[in-house]
């Protein structure tokens, strides 16, 4: 038995360790709602929404402290940021959730913002993505204007054409099936813009994000990067 006692307390003080006092406190200051600790329910207003959709789908866009988009974070973890005091919200949503625990009240917010500035390493090419390529090219068929709900290689793969910013562009089902595995000048189309790489770090938000919540817009155009 006293075995037992010293290995739980030696246990106990190699995680408080490792989390710290800081981390420890602000973790549980947030407490159960679909497995989270410490939040004691979820209100919504004016519509209601499944908890666990609250946790795993809805995203909170972080900003760096110049205000720079720098990722989407889960729910839980924006909460978490804001309780240890690391973030200040940017933009609440007043239709939104309200998570209370049993001290304060915290309506889930749309952006957020660091306190600190955290420098991000430049990488000079945006990795190519469904969602990004949909947002370059604005939903919109490169060749028709329609709406776009696919992918095309402007030179087919099939005649050499690679897998790249270049030779991607959105386009719709209908153009797409007559296009085929046919060259542009075989069918005398022309593009409605050339297709080139996006630029600024924004649009590494963009290819893992599709759907955007509307109060992100100022912060993912051109200047915003």
């Amino acid at each position: 038995m006293a075995q037992r006692k010293g290995r739980r307390h030696r246990s106990s003080g190699a995680a408080a360790a490792l989390t710290g006092p800081a981390t420890s406190s602000c973790l549980h200051s947030v407490s159960s709602v679909s497995g989270v600790s410490g939040v004691s329910r979820v209100d919504h207003a004016p519509v209601t929404h499944d908890a666990g959709s609250i946790w795993n789908r809805r995203r909170v866009l972080l900003l760096n402290s110049t205000y720079e988009p720098l990722t989407a974070l889960p729910v839980r973890r924006a909460i978490i940021m804001l309780i240890c005091g690391k973030a200040d919200v940017v933009h609440d949503d007043p239709s939104g959730p309200v998570i209370h625990s049993a001290t304060r009240s915290i309506a889930v917010p749309s952006v957020i913002r660091l306190r600190s500035y955290v420098r991000v390493p430049y990488r000079a090419r945006v990795p190519m993505t469904r969602a990004a390529l949909m947002h370059r090219d604005r939903f919109c068929c490169a060749y028709c204007g329609a709406k776009a709900d696919t992918v095309d290689h402007v030179v087919p793969r099939s005649r050499g054409g690679e897998h790249s910013w270049e030779n991607c562009v959105a386009c719709c089902s209908a153009c797409n099936h007559r296009k085929g595995d046919k060259l542009l000048i075989e069918l005398g189309w022309s593009l409605r813009l050339a297709p080139t790489p996006p630029k600024g770090q924004h649009w590494r938000l963009l290819s893992t994000v599709k759907e955007l919540d509307p109060s992100w817009a100022r912060y993912l155009g051109e200047g915003a990067a």
